[in-house]
């Protein structure tokens, strides 16, 4: 796998300040993506042991809220293989610390669906993940105002209330960092 970039301190992706790894590689090319270099499986750096290494040291710092997941799309195949050691580091070492995911697949069709019946490494990894923001970018229901999202089609799921649950609960933001 190739990653795009890696931000060590991101406040955008999001709750707090966040490590955010952008991996390299999408197949759903969306129309008015910021990221559109991204979709080259080939672009940016080849992710090594030593740029997980380090991705892993920096969410240990004590102001690090979590680790985010961007691409390109990390929800492709060769993208969740290569992530998974790292958000089971990260999860093993920092339980209290948030996995955030971006995906333009969407969590109950797509990941719960064909991924997840299909590919074992789908089964192990999502349960792994606090905070799915799902579903393509779509320009016609973009909107500057959302937060940690792009498009209003996008949901910010909150995957451990949905796994208690039993069906999706959103994401609700109970830090008061945004509120006025």
């Amino acid at each position: 796998m190739n990653y795009a970039n890696v931000k060590y301190n991101d406040i955008a992706n999001g709750p707090g300040v966040r490590v955010s790894l952008f991996v390299s590689g999408c197949t759903h090319h969306c129309e008015g993506c910021f990221n559109r270099e991204a979709w080259d499986f080939d672009y940016g750096q080849p992710y090594t042991q030593e740029v997980e290494d380090a991705i892993f040291e920096a969410v240990g710092r004590d102001y690090i809220a979590g680790l985010s997941l961007l691409g390109g799309e990390p929800f492709e195949f060769v993208n969740q293989k290569a992530i998974l050691p790292l958000v089971r580091r990260v999860k093993e070492a920092y339980p209290d610390k948030t996995i955030w995911c971006y995906s333009g697949y969407t969590y109950d069709k797509d990941i719960m669906g064909d991924m997840y019946k299909k590919f074992p490494v789908t089964q192990e990894l999502v349960p792994l993940i606090d905070v799915l923001v799902d579903g393509e970018f779509v320009m016609s229901l973009s909107d500057l105002k959302l937060r940690f999202r792009g498009s209003s089609n996008q949901r910010i799921i909150d995957l451990n209330k949905t796994r208690e649950a039993g069906e999706i609960v959103l994401w609700e933001d109970t830090s008061n960092l945004y509120k006025k």
